[in-house]
């Protein structure tokens, strides 16, 4: 007697705010369904169950976008589904056709989770995602703080207003307080003191993020690790903690470079060999901290600075002996991080 193998059902979710685009196949690439439900777990898992007359979910894919995440946790809490993060990009390249409709999208998804070829993206759980929102609104704000700093020096310039030496150094209390006196029109001397109120503002409330920073992750095995390494205080370590969040889930300390995009980019071509500086894949903002860390680095390990001294008397500039040093640190960093307990580099 032939048994009958009880095969699974694929599903591809275009997401979008007012609805989502579910596709369903079978093993075989057999569309059993795709049609627009509203955005919400509980339609989408009535419609999949309806469609696959009750047969397993072998696993679903949706592409990594504003909301994606928070739906895909809600379909493996309320139906245990395997659901997987893709690469929108990669996604948009694999297509056979250059039409995009959200028909044929979600089909693609649900063909590449069926054959395995899907370009997945790292799912990090709530409290990686939490911690990111932090960080980023540290950089927001510290983005504003740098914006008014700029204002000011700028209107003192068109006033070709320099500072006495008994100021001291810009941003000083003492170089404040001096601002606060500069003699200026009505409207222009008004329009200061907004921006150095803002300037104040903005600064309490990057403060008042550090903080929340600190008493979030005191008991952070990860943070507390990294903060070990002189020269690396607590926003790097949280920003790190947040962007990168587990370690473990790289291949190699290669992998984690490329995706901190502090990567060298290789420009050759035939007998030419020449670099183009750093990656420009990878996380930007991540590669900024670390170049900052580097620096500190340098300044604080004598093996860091030791490279450095090495580097620069090769002939090579400042910046890009403090991109290798960041390059570096960090795949050592991996490994460290590897070899420490999985409970301490789990996210």
């Amino acid at each position: 007697m032939v048994s009958i193998a009880y095969f699974n059902v694929f599903v591809g979710l275009d997401y979008h705010d007012c609805w989502i685009q579910v596709c369903v196949v079978d093993d075989a690439g057999n569309t059993l369904g795709n049609r627009r439900v509203p955005n919400d777990a509980t339609c989408v898992g009535e419609f999949v169950d309806q469609v696959s007359g009750g047969r397993g979910i072998g696993g679903a894919a949706i592409e990594a976008c504003c909301g994606t995440a928070n739906l895909a946790e809600e379909l493996q809490r309320k139906f245990d589904w395997e659901v997987h993060l893709a690469h929108a990009g990669i996604c948009s390249k694999m297509k056979q056709n250059p039409d995009k409709t959200d028909f044929s999208d979600a089909h693609l998804l649900a063909d590449l989770c069926r054959v395995g070829y899907l370009p997945r993206v790292w799912l990090p759980p709530r409290s990686i995602r939490d911690l990111r929102r932090l960080g980023r609104y540290r950089d927001q704000l510290v983005q504003q703080r740098r914006n008014a700093k700029l204002r000011i020096r700028a209107m003192l310039r068109e006033e070709r207003i320099a500072a006495p030496s008994e100021a001291g150094n810009a941003w000083t209390v003492a170089w404040k307080r001096w601002v606060k006196g500069v003699t200026l029109d009505e409207h222009s001397r008004w329009i200061m003191d907004e921006h150095l109120d803002n300037l104040e503002r903005v600064s309490r409330k990057v403060r008042e993020v550090e903080g929340r920073m600190e008493k979030a992750t005191q008991d952070d095995p990860v943070v507390q690790k990294l903060r070990e390494t002189k020269g690396v205080g607590l926003v790097t370590a949280v920003v790190m903690r947040a962007e990168i969040g587990s370690f473990d889930r790289f291949r190699s300390g290669k992998q984690l470079a490329r995706y901190c995009a502090v990567t060298p980019k290789n420009v050759s071509s035939g007998s030419r060999q020449a670099d183009g500086g750093l990656i420009n894949a990878g996380h930007l903002n991540l590669r900024t901290m670390l170049i900052e860390a580097a620096h500190r680095l340098a300044r604080y390990i004598p093996k860091w600075r030791q490279l450095k001294e090495q580097l620069k008397a090769a002939g090579k500039p400042t910046s890009v002996a403090t991109a290798a040093i960041a390059n570096r640190w960090v795949r050592k960093l991996y490994w460290e991080m590897r070899q420490a307990s999985p409970a301490d580099v789990a996210a």
